[in-house]
């Protein structure tokens, strides 16, 4: 029997990689200051039982290094490719959705 899974499915991810991909699968993402990636407008946001708003929820960030990562495997890709790879913003791609229905 032969495997015909791509080699985009069967690559193993580490854990940082997994939550940059779940990010990239919330919404594009876009380059920020300080080599992070996230969604164009996130803020930070409170959790939907914190009555008083005492505790913030951290905006979600990649890396750089983790996006380029996930862009060589081909799990995502850049949206705008007149632009420099670094300023683009980069979205997940069919392989890397049916990576994460696969493996988590």
């Amino acid at each position: 029997m032969t495997n015909t899974a791509p080699a985009s499915l069967t690559v193993e991810l580490t854990p940082t990689q997994v939550r940059g991909l779940k990010l990239a699968k919330d919404g594009d993402l876009f380059p920020q200051e300080g080599n992070k990636w996230t969604h164009l407008d996130a803020q930070v946001t409170y959790a939907p039982s914190d009555r008083f708003k005492e505790r913030p929820r951290a905006i979600k960030t990649s890396t750089s290094a983790t996006v380029n990562q996930l862009r060589e495997y081909g799990l995502l890709k850049e949206l705008n490719p007149d632009v420099a790879v670094s300023e683009s913003a980069h979205g997940i791609t069919m392989a890397g959705k049916m990576w994460l229905l696969k493996h988590k």
